[in-house]
């Protein structure tokens, strides 16, 4: 069942969207924290967004964009302002379409189960493991922090996610390099040693300093 993000500060239109959209047998979620969309965004991991151009603190173009750094997520446009310039400009930011209000609601759901069909019928949905405003992406193996990114390899990718997995817990060195090497054969330590190594460095760069801890004698945590 698919999950639909709801991004519309006029309450009549979102809770109708909303109740539409619960009839047709999806799950959707209205944002009411326009502050901070991007956390509920991860929390929620949809697989289409509606969003709308004008909301408070920040406009939809700009959202779109921080999504866009994060996922191929769809993303539909909805919106009054319909003229071709705003058209245009959702579109060049990313969006996958575009809705003038008012709208039919029966309209809305043929373009999403359209968009849907295209994007997931030949592939699979992205995830993404968020942690202390960190976010892995698991579709393009990239950690986001602040707004930096930086490209992990598989062996990087594999441990962080090992860790996010099972964030508080201590993961044993052998845990770890069972997941990435997907043996129980012997393999020398300090491969372990050195991958670790270079992903505390690429995360330092981006602003998360000591985000893996060691646990002397156990293996590796993030609190």
């Amino acid at each position: 069942m698919h999950k639909i993000l709801i991004i519309e500060d006029d309450e009549i239109i979102a809770k109708s969207i909303e109740k539409e959209l619960s009839n047709w047998g999806f799950i959707s979620k209205c944002i009411t924290d326009f502050q901070n969309i991007i956390p509920q965004f991860v929390e929620f991991d949809p697989q289409l967004i509606l969003l709308d151009i004008t909301l408070p603190f920040f406009n939809g173009y700009h959202w779109c964009s921080e999504i866009r750094k994060l996922s191929k997520v769809p993303i539909v446009f909805i919106s009054s302002a319909s003229d071709n310039m705003n058209i245009v400009m959702a579109m060049n930011m990313g969006g996958d379409d575009f809705i003038s209000k008012p709208f039919d609601l029966h309209v809305l759901i043929a373009k999403i189960q359209a968009i849907l069909r295209r994007t997931y019928d030949f592939s699979t949905s992205s995830n993404l493991l968020e942690h202390r405003g960190a976010i892995l992406n698991i579709n393009d193996n990239s950690i986001s922090y602040n707004g930096e990114k930086v490209e992990l390899t598989k062996n990087e990718y594999k441990i962080l996610q090992t860790l996010l997995e099972n964030k508080n817990k201590t993961v044993s060195r052998d845990n770890l390099m069972i997941k990435l090497w997907e043996t129980d054969n012997y393999v020398e330590e300090n491969t372990l040693n050195v991958n670790v190594t270079r992903l505390r460095k690429k995360l330092e760069s981006i602003g998360l300093n000591n985000f893996i801890k060691t646990k002397k004698g156990l293996g590796y945590i993030v609190e």
